[in-house]
Protein backbone atom coordinates (compact mmCIF):
# COMPACT_ATOMS: atom_id res chain seq x y z
CA UNK A 1 0.00 0.00 0.00
CA UNK A 2 1.56 3.34 -1.01
CA UNK A 3 2.20 5.93 1.67
CA UNK A 4 -0.25 8.75 2.01
CA UNK A 5 0.70 12.09 0.50
CA UNK A 6 2.86 14.41 2.58
CA UNK A 7 1.12 17.22 4.44
CA UNK A 8 0.60 20.25 2.21
CA UNK A 9 2.59 22.61 4.45
CA UNK A 10 5.43 20.19 5.29
CA UNK A 11 8.17 22.35 3.74
CA UNK A 12 6.76 25.75 4.70
CA UNK A 13 8.19 28.38 7.07
CA UNK A 14 5.02 27.94 9.15
CA UNK A 15 5.88 24.28 9.80
CA UNK A 16 9.43 25.25 10.81
CA UNK A 17 7.94 27.81 13.22
CA UNK A 18 5.57 25.23 14.76
CA UNK A 19 8.35 22.64 15.13
CA UNK A 20 10.62 25.20 16.79
CA UNK A 21 8.05 26.29 19.37
CA UNK A 22 6.65 22.82 20.06
CA UNK A 23 10.22 21.60 20.63
CA UNK A 24 10.85 24.44 23.08
CA UNK A 25 7.63 23.65 24.95
CA UNK A 26 8.41 19.92 25.05
CA UNK A 27 11.93 20.67 26.32
CA UNK A 28 10.52 22.89 29.08
CA UNK A 29 8.08 20.17 30.20
CA UNK A 30 10.80 17.50 29.99
CA UNK A 31 13.18 19.50 32.16
CA UNK A 32 10.44 20.36 34.65
CA UNK A 33 9.41 16.69 34.97
CA UNK A 34 12.94 15.29 34.86
CA UNK A 35 11.88 13.28 31.83
CA UNK A 36 9.27 11.37 33.81
CA UNK A 37 5.68 11.17 32.65
CA UNK A 38 4.50 13.82 30.23
CA UNK A 39 7.88 15.10 29.06
CA UNK A 40 9.73 11.79 28.87
CA UNK A 41 7.40 10.22 26.32
CA UNK A 42 5.34 11.36 23.37
CA UNK A 43 2.71 9.07 21.87
CA UNK A 44 3.95 6.47 24.40
CA UNK A 45 7.42 6.50 22.82
CA UNK A 46 10.46 7.46 24.94
CA UNK A 47 12.00 10.86 24.29
CA UNK A 48 15.53 12.12 24.94
CA UNK A 49 16.87 15.66 24.84
CA UNK A 50 19.73 16.11 22.37
CA UNK A 51 21.91 19.17 22.91
CA UNK A 52 24.08 20.32 20.02
CA UNK A 53 26.18 23.45 19.60
CA UNK A 54 24.79 25.96 17.12
CA UNK A 55 27.11 25.99 14.13
CA UNK A 56 26.71 29.75 13.66
CA UNK A 57 25.86 30.99 17.16
CA UNK A 58 27.99 28.63 19.24
CA UNK A 59 25.04 28.45 21.65
CA UNK A 60 23.56 25.20 23.01
CA UNK A 61 20.53 24.00 21.03
CA UNK A 62 18.20 21.44 22.61
CA UNK A 63 15.87 19.16 20.66
CA UNK A 64 13.52 16.48 21.99
CA UNK A 65 13.79 13.30 19.89
CA UNK A 66 12.63 9.71 19.85
CA UNK A 67 15.59 7.42 20.43
CA UNK A 68 16.85 3.85 20.67
CA UNK A 69 19.45 2.56 23.12
CA UNK A 70 22.10 0.08 22.00
CA UNK A 71 24.30 -0.54 25.02
CA UNK A 72 26.15 2.76 25.54
CA UNK A 73 24.96 4.22 22.23
CA UNK A 74 21.93 6.40 21.58
CA UNK A 75 20.39 6.22 18.10
CA UNK A 76 18.20 8.96 16.58
CA UNK A 77 16.71 9.71 13.16
CA UNK A 78 17.11 13.14 11.54
CA UNK A 79 13.65 12.94 9.98
CA UNK A 80 12.21 16.45 10.39
CA UNK A 81 8.86 14.85 9.63
CA UNK A 82 9.93 13.94 6.10
CA UNK A 83 10.72 17.53 5.09
CA UNK A 84 12.99 18.15 2.11
CA UNK A 85 15.85 19.49 4.25
CA UNK A 86 17.67 17.99 7.21
CA UNK A 87 16.84 19.42 10.65
CA UNK A 88 19.04 22.18 12.04
CA UNK A 89 20.21 19.98 14.91
CA UNK A 90 21.65 17.55 12.36
CA UNK A 91 23.53 20.36 10.58
CA UNK A 92 24.84 21.47 13.98
CA UNK A 93 26.22 18.07 14.90
CA UNK A 94 27.84 17.70 11.48
CA UNK A 95 29.75 20.92 12.27
CA UNK A 96 30.50 19.87 15.87
CA UNK A 97 29.83 16.22 16.74
CA UNK A 98 30.15 16.70 20.52
CA UNK A 99 26.61 16.27 21.89
CA UNK A 100 24.87 15.86 25.21
CA UNK A 101 21.95 13.46 25.51
CA UNK A 102 19.57 13.52 28.45
CA UNK A 103 17.41 10.45 29.05
CA UNK A 104 15.21 11.18 32.03
CA UNK A 105 17.76 12.31 34.65
CA UNK A 106 20.76 10.60 33.03
CA UNK A 107 23.03 12.98 31.10
CA UNK A 108 25.55 11.56 28.62
CA UNK A 109 28.36 13.40 26.84
CA UNK A 110 28.71 11.67 23.49
CA UNK A 111 30.05 12.05 19.97
CA UNK A 112 27.58 11.90 17.08
CA UNK A 113 28.17 10.46 13.63
CA UNK A 114 26.18 9.10 10.73
CA UNK A 115 25.47 5.38 10.96
CA UNK A 116 27.48 3.21 8.59
CA UNK A 117 25.51 1.39 5.90
CA UNK A 118 25.64 -1.80 8.00
CA UNK A 119 24.46 0.05 11.12
CA UNK A 120 21.68 1.76 9.16
CA UNK A 121 20.49 -1.65 7.95
CA UNK A 122 20.11 -2.65 11.60
CA UNK A 123 18.84 0.59 13.18
CA UNK A 124 16.44 1.96 10.55
CA UNK A 125 14.01 -1.01 10.81
CA UNK A 126 14.15 -0.71 14.61
CA UNK A 127 13.36 3.01 14.41
CA UNK A 128 10.43 2.34 12.05
CA UNK A 129 9.13 -0.41 14.34
CA UNK A 130 9.27 2.01 17.27
CA UNK A 131 7.63 4.84 15.29
CA UNK A 132 6.00 3.62 12.04
CA UNK A 133 5.54 7.17 10.69
CA UNK A 134 9.28 7.22 9.92
CA UNK A 135 8.49 5.00 6.91
CA UNK A 136 5.99 7.60 5.66
CA UNK A 137 8.49 10.38 6.27
CA UNK A 138 11.09 8.59 4.16
CA UNK A 139 8.57 8.19 1.32
CA UNK A 140 7.84 11.93 1.36
CA UNK A 141 11.40 13.10 0.76
CA UNK A 142 14.13 12.57 -1.82
CA UNK A 143 16.82 12.69 0.85
CA UNK A 144 17.83 9.62 2.80
CA UNK A 145 16.82 10.33 6.38
CA UNK A 146 20.06 10.19 8.37
CA UNK A 147 20.38 7.70 11.20
CA UNK A 148 22.69 9.18 13.83
CA UNK A 149 24.76 7.15 16.28
CA UNK A 150 25.74 8.99 19.47
CA UNK A 151 28.46 7.12 21.34
CA UNK A 152 31.04 7.64 24.06
CA UNK A 153 34.30 9.19 23.00
CA UNK A 154 37.06 6.60 22.78
CA UNK A 155 39.68 7.65 25.29
CA UNK A 156 43.40 6.91 25.47
CA UNK A 157 44.30 3.46 26.82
Amino acid sequence: MPAKSPPRFLNSPFTDFVIKWMSRLHTLVYRYSGGDGLGGTFQKIPVALLTTTGRKSGQPRVTPLYFLRDDDRVIVAASKGGAAKNPMWYLNLKANPAVRVQIKKEVLNLTARDATDDERAIYWPQLVKMYPSYADYQSWTDRTIPVVVCEPVAGPN
